[in-house]
């Protein structure tokens, strides 16, 4: 009778410490289950994966364009963006060298320097034997515009880089998986006791979003 006691006194100590762990499994899977985004953070910090930062994108972009494209591994846009940076560039240092050199042979037919003379540009050097000032003049004020434009332009296009950095940056958070279900169930309602019917639309793994519930 002693054994038979014992035998059952153990067998009821292993039932009961078997199902105190299975409630303590069943109360951990609820916590995760109501706070996915927890649960989501989780499985990323377990796993060791390197959270990609939009921030980073922006301020590397900002400092450096092309770094943020680099960062967000869309390597195909750095020759774009160093494309529209480099004509940019390149209108720029064309329109202050052509400003400069106008503006030499405004002031030298102004002056009436004819030891500057010599140093004009060839193509200005008409104007100055024409005595025709009001042309270069012109011609100065147009290239003047030019220069404001190019540089224009040109912080257009870096803030542009910065801008596509940060976008593409928050893309690579986004949820891209095919696993997108919509499913059609009965429901029971216990409070009015009525029957009706709900649609779930699955997006992503373990995101179900309820969209339709009919009576």
């Amino acid at each position: 009778m002693k054994r038979i006691a014992f035998f059952f006194l153990l067998s009821g100590l292993i039932i009961v410490n078997t199902s105190l762990g299975q409630a303590k499994d069943s109360s951990r899977l609820r916590v995760l289950s109501v706070d996915s985004v927890t649960a989501r953070k989780v499985v990323l910090d377990t796993t060791g994966k390197k959270k990609h930062n939009p921030r980073k994108a922006t301020f590397r972009s900002a400092v450096l364009p092309g770094w943020g494209q680099v960062y967000n591994r869309s390597y195909w846009k750095v020759p774009l963006v160093y494309a529209a940076l480099g004509i940019t560039g390149a209108v720029f240092n064309y329109n202050r060298k052509e400003y400069n050199n106008v503006k030499f042979a405004y002031f030298a037919l102004i002056n009436r320097d004819t030891a500057k003379y010599a140093q004009v540009d060839p193509r200005f050097k008409p104007f100055i034997d024409a005595n025709d000032s009001y042309s270069l003049q012109q011609y100065r004020n147009v290239t003047r515009k030019n220069i404001d434009y190019s540089v224009l332009f040109f912080i257009l296009f870096w803030g542009l880089n910065v801008v596509d950095a940060t976008v593409d940056g928050h893309l690579k958070e986004f949820d891209v998986t095919d696993d997108l279900s919509l499913k059609i169930k009965p429901v029971f309602n216990t409070l009015p006791n009525t029957v009706g019917v709900s649609m779930v639309l699955t997006i992503g793994k373990n995101n179900p979003h309820k969209i339709l519930q009919v009576r």
